[in-house]
């Protein structure tokens, strides 16, 4: 069933909701200094870090500035900081202006990420990153 503009403005307004409701718990509760709370479903079940472990303390060190502290905590953090901040006033700009500008930015990324010429890379990328996490420790 393909993605329709509504729920996908839904799926990223629920998850950036979310996401921030997260940090905020982990800035005010320390929790992301707590190595005995293990959020990751993936961690929890097989004791091995998926590639977005970090991400949560990634984020963290961005807000306070730490921006190479971020990236050696998971670079992936950039990317959901970005889509976390943007996300959501880009779909408050296309509700107001009744525009779809960003559900046609993502059925291009969508198309793109469809062709193995961007794929396979992108997938290479994710899976350095999940065995940097590994030797890290993560």
């Amino acid at each position: 069933m393909p993605l329709n503009r509504n729920k996908l403005y839904s799926i990223l307004l629920i998850a950036c909701a979310a996401g921030y409701i997260w940090i905020c718990y982990s800035l005010t509760s320390d929790v992301t200094e707590n190595k005995s709370l293990n959020v990751c479903f993936i961690k929890h079940l097989t004791n091995i870090p998926c590639p977005s472990c970090g991400s949560t303390r990634s984020i963290i060190s961005l807000t306070k500035g730490n921006f190479v502290e971020a990236f050696d905590l998971n670079p992936i953090g950039y990317i959901v900081a970005l889509i976390m901040l943007a996300a959501p006033i880009w779909i408050i700009l296309d509700l107001i202006s009744k525009n779809q500008s960003l559900f046609k930015f993502y059925q291009k990324i969508e198309n793109h990420l469809k062709n193995p010429k961007y794929a396979i890379p992108l997938i290479l990328l994710v899976i350095i990153n999940w065995i940097w996490n590994i030797v890290k420790g993560v």
